[in-house]
């Protein structure tokens, strides 16, 4: 499941956290204290309200061991 973070003329960002982070067995108040953020944070990034700053998504997929690539997703639609 993907969601969607930022649509933009056409441009859209979706991430993959959610999926990641449940096929792994972490909750994500486990993800929070290791990221240094709130759970709310990683509430808000797995159901699109949130776009987190490049340092964050370094975080994400550093915890991960993946790319920012990975987790999350570019699309242009033009």
């Amino acid at each position: 499941m993907e969601s969607i973070l930022y649509e933009e003329r056409g441009e859209i960002v979706k991430n993959r956290l959610e999926e990641i982070r449940k096929a792994k067995g972490i909750k994500q108040e486990e993800l929070a204290s290791a990221l240094e953020v709130s759970r709310q944070t990683i509430g808000s990034l797995e159901n699109g309200r949130y776009n987190p700053s490049i340092m964050l998504a370094f975080k994400i997929a550093r915890f991960f061991n993946m790319s920012i690539e990975d987790i999350f997703i570019y699309e242009d639609e033009n």
